[in-house]
């Protein structure tokens, strides 16, 4: 899986250094997707009338955390030049709590790391066909 991209470029003890930030990352954008746009939506409408958003926009994601960037894994694969720009902005993106799950899993540099040995946009091409969108529940509807 991933450790095909990493093999040449990485030590085997520093793979999960890349696939736990990523897998994470990955995670809450499957997460996320359904609500996607009209968090993005409810931002716009609400930005410089609120101070603190984390209410509103939790409400609409329907989750703790939300993305207020315009990107998801896909749309990363759409610009594969600036794909390091863009995912910084995505990670930027989160709400602070998320942001800080992320940071603590040192995701900056793990996209700096990446970024140097041009394995920036195969990795994000990896996990974007990686589901991990949360399965329903018994009597969830499909």
């Amino acid at each position: 899986m991933a450790d095909e991209i990493l093999r040449d470029d990485f030590k085997r003890s520093k793979y999960p250094d890349v696939i736990l930030p990523f897998t994470v990352l990955r995670r809450v954008d499957c997460v996320l997707e359904p609500t996607k746009d009209r968090v993005i939506d409810r931002y716009e409408d609400l930005k410089g009338r609120l101070d603190n958003l984390q209410g509103p926009l939790s409400r609409v994601s329907g989750h703790f955390f939300y993305n207020v960037s315009p990107f998801t894994f896909s749309r990363l694969l759409e610009d594969p030049k600036n794909v390091g720009k863009n995912l910084r902005a995505y990670v930027h993106g989160f709400s602070e709590e998320m942001r800080e799950v992320l940071e603590r899993l040192k995701i900056r540099n793990t996209i700096d790391q990446l970024e140097q040995k041009d394995l920036l946009y195969q990795t994000v091409q990896k996990f974007s066909s990686i589901d991990l969108h949360p399965q329903p529940r018994d009597g969830d509807d499909l």
